[in-house]
């Protein structure tokens, strides 16, 4: 059985593309830190939470609720998305309300699920 490459033919370094390349990649530092982003966003509790933070502003207690969760597992979820720069929280009163830290986050978990539901959609469509 014919094998298919999926490579070049022959070995070359096209030095201008490279060139071109280098020069637009940012820093290591800021791969890294984006790499933690989605490190961050890989779990799905925490994709829950960023969700729902999406739709309204919660305290623990409603969140533990939406997500049937422990007021102490999301809390724990919480602290660790805080120290992500995912959410950030204000008091208001005596109540903790947490919400997104900024839009980026919201774009970032929207465009994961229009991907995610686009390719079951191929693939059930395939079937």
């Amino acid at each position: 059985m014919k094998q298919s490459r999926k490579s070049c033919a022959e070995y070359s370094v096209h030095e201008d593309i490279v060139g071109s390349i280098r020069a637009m990649m940012p820093e290591q530092e800021t791969f890294r830190k984006a790499a933690e982003f989605f490190k961050a966003l890989g779990d799905e509790t925490r994709a829950k939470i960023i969700w729902a933070l999406d739709k309204s502003e919660m305290c623990v207690c409603d969140l533990a609720e939406t997500l049937g969760m422990t007021s102490s597992a999301v809390s724990h979820q919480l602290s660790f998305m805080r120290r992500m720069n995912l959410v950030k929280y204000r008091r208001s009163g005596k109540e903790v309300l947490y919400s997104l830290a900024d839009g980026h986050v919201k774009d970032m978990l929207e465009s994961c699920i229009v991907h995610t539901s686009e390719n079951e959609r191929e693939k059930s469509d395939e079937k």
